[in-house]
């Protein structure tokens, strides 16, 4: 049976205190789903190749694709400076997303509404979307009867440690709404994986793209932002993983996309 891997990436930041800059009210989580042999035989390999013909990726110095270097076209990401380079990037980069089989869920935070209405009550608001992520990852692994773990960018030393403690007593206890068993039962490991994008991890490379258009898809949904100067690749991407959202009964909301809290 393929084992399974969530890989998680972050836009915004989980300080509640700058929840009053409209600029930093927001933190979102990405989770993507991906079948780690899929990762080694098809992603992987389409990754790399894709930076050696375009940035002269080195096995010894690996090009790490991050999506703000790559819409500023700041080093490596230079050859993206020139219009025609950048529209035969994307159509790669686009096909190589469409023809990845994958699932994704994203949990958007106001922090704002949260802080005001927990202020007793003051779990830290990463955590919190990782719990929510967990959740619906493990219905996804339990209804295709799956196994997988989970990946996340590593944040700091600190951060790491209280993340690691937190996503394991998520796995000892549960959560309102999963059973511990339930959890430990699709799960390979209750330690969650850590890991800079500078460690060339694919996954996380792929949630990273992936994550700032999910994000501000949702924000528009819910009427939180609104629609400014257009971003044609932004929205193509949007296009593209509609439809690799998770479903819970033919709904996107409360299993792909989540508003909060």
């Amino acid at each position: 049976m393929p084992k399974y891997r969530m890989y998680v990436d972050e836009v915004g930041n989980s300080d509640l205190r700058s929840a009053i800059d409209q600029n930093h009210r927001f933190l979102s989580l990405t989770g993507v789903i991906l079948s780690l042999n899929l990762v080694k035989n098809q992603l992987y390999p389409d990754f790399e190749d894709l930076k050696s013909r375009f940035f002269d990726s080195h096995p010894d110095e690996p090009v790490i694709f991050h999506r703000k270097e790559m819409m500023n076209g700041i080093e490596p990401f230079e050859a993206l400076r020139d219009i025609n380079t950048r529209e035969r990037f994307n159509k790669e980069l686009l096909n190589i997303i469409s023809k990845t089989d994958f699932k994704m869920t994203t949990v958007v935070l106001d922090k704002l509404v949260f802080s005001k209405r927990y202020k007793e009550w003051r779990y830290d608001p990463y955590h919190y979307c990782i719990a929510i992520l967990l959740e619906r990852y493990v219905r996804f692994l339990t209804i295709e009867q799956l196994h997988g773990d989970v990946f996340a960018e590593a944040r700091g030393g600190k951060e790491n440690m209280r993340l690691k403690k937190s996503f394991r007593q998520i796995c000892e206890e549960g959560t309102q709404y999963i059973a511990p068993n339930t959890i430990t039962n699709v799960l390979t490991s209750r330690e969650i994986k850590m890991k800079s994008k500078a460690n060339n991890i694919t996954g996380l490379q792929l949630a990273d793209l992936l994550a700032h258009p999910s994000r501000r898809e949702i924000l528009l949904e819910n009427k939180k932002i609104e629609d400014g100067r257009s971003n044609i690749f932004a929205e193509q991407i949007v296009e593209l993983i509609r439809g690799k959202y998770l479903q819970d009964n033919g709904e996107i909301y409360g299993a792909g996309k989540n508003f909060l809290p």
